[in-house]
């Protein structure tokens, strides 16, 4: 009991919590719009976006707030990100993403096979300098464990979950999984926003054609010069209409979906193995989908009265709960199994990166394609906006296309592992 109260955070009111991330997202707004010397060459350095991420987790590391007792994470992924993708969705040039070229796949794919080599290889380089660290046995076995990270990195929480199961994982390392999985991730993503916020100094230096990006990212700006006018509050009440209201289909489309596959699958095994039985799978499909076919009405002029200021606006409050949930005290409590996950991680960074010099992809195709596979729907469509708004579905498609692919593949890579391993 005593062990219990001192692992409570000091602010356990969600209403508090909600208070303290939207004041720092406004004070990291605030400071990197500022002229003031300071603040202009901090952010010369450190992406905005990066903050956004970085001080919740402060927050939360301090022991002031727990992203895992709060229930905003739930509310922002659920509600407000689906309202995001078809507010960021609604004004896209689908014919315009669908040109961008074959690079944009390749990088996609780079990314999955980056994961599933690297993986296996991380193991095969600990099991020679440092075998206890990949050991144990059983459920507790490092290996089944790290089945899970590649379930997330190649798909989502769903084929995460699915690895658990299939694999028998026991919960004290699946938890210490989940850690791995959050932290490298995010620092992962950390060097993608900077990678972003200096895109074309890096496309000039590899030659990169980013042309098609460009072409999209002009007639995006084009067109909400053209639509733009100020809103007025039944303008703000129709475009929130929209998007609540395609959320409310998606998650209506998934609680009849998939119960149903549910059933499906347990005659047909391929079905939950490719997250057809995932509310979560169902929601981003039906939402995103939703985005598409408005884009293509007189709907995707609400872009002018701010549909994707707005639908940012849901995007960064999802990136300070995503935040707050990474405990930086973490990698000192086991930084053996994250020093196994950052060796896994430069592997797949090595190979895109790579790739995207031997074939000149733009980074963008290189961040979004890595994000797609590493981060999924909640935040392939954050790194992708950060070169901009209009580009964010891009990041959509290919993180959906993800979740199709997450449990085959992390379930060969589990396999991988288990033979690099030993078994156990």
């Amino acid at each position: 009991m005593e062990e219990a109260a001192k692992t409570m955070p000091l602010i356990t009111n969600d209403a508090v919590v909600l208070g303290i991330l939207i004041a720092i997202l406004a004070f990291v707004f605030k400071t990197s719009q500022s002229e003031q010397p300071f603040w202009k060459k901090f952010y010369s350095v450190v992406p905005a976006l990066l903050m956004c991420y970085f001080l919740p987790s402060v927050v939360s590391t301090l022991g002031i707030i727990d992203g895992e007792l709060s229930n905003l994470y739930f509310v922002a992924s659920r509600y407000l990100l689906p309202t995001s993708l078809v507010l960021l969705t609604l004004s896209i040039d689908l014919p315009g993403v669908l040109r961008l070229g074959p690079k944009a796949v390749i990088m996609f794919f780079t990314g999955t096979l980056g994961i599933m080599i690297g993986g296996p290889a991380a193991i095969l380089l600990f099991s020679f300098i440092a075998p206890d660290v990949v050991g144990g046995a059983g459920p507790e076995a490092v290996w089944r464990g790290l089945t899970t990270v590649a379930g997330s990195w190649i798909g989502g929480g769903a084929n995460q979950a699915a690895m658990k199961e299939m694999w028998g994982v026991g919960d004290k390392l699946f938890s210490a999984m989940i850690a791995v999985d959050v932290i490298v991730a995010n620092i992962w993503m950390a060097f993608l926003l900077f990678a972003a916020a200096n895109n074309r100094r890096i496309d000039t230096w590899t030659g990169a054609d980013t042309s098609a990006i460009e072409d999209i990212r002009d007639k995006m700006e084009s067109y909400q010069a053209q639509v733009r006018r100020i809103p007025d509050l039944t303008n703000t009440m129709v475009l929130l209409a929209v998007g609540f209201c395609a959320t409310a289909l998606g998650h209506v489309g998934a609680d009849l979906i998939a119960p149903k596959m549910q059933k499906l699958a347990v005659t047909h095994a391929w079905i939950s193995q490719v997250s057809l039985t995932s509310k979560f799978f169902w929601l981003v499909v039906i939402a995103t989908a939703v985005g598409l076919v408005v884009s293509f009405t007189r709907a995707r002029e609400l872009e002018g009265v701010g549909a994707s200021r707005v639908g940012s606006v849901f995007l960064y409050i999802l990136i300070a709960t995503i935040g707050m949930k990474m405990d930086i005290k973490a990698v000192f409590e086991n930084p053996g199994l994250f020093l196994v996950g950052a060796v896994w991680m430069a592997i797949h960074a090595g190979l895109m990166l790579l790739v995207a010099y031997l074939i000149k992809a733009p980074v963008f195709f290189m961040a979004v394609g890595s994000q797609a596979n590493v981060g999924g729907a909640a935040s392939a469509p954050v790194v992708a906006s950060a070169f901009h708004p209009g580009l964010a579905p891009v990041g959509v498609l290919l993180a959906v296309f993800g979740y199709f692919l997450g449990t085959y593949c992390a379930w060969i890579t589990g396999i991988l592992m288990r033979l690099t391993a030993g078994g156990g």
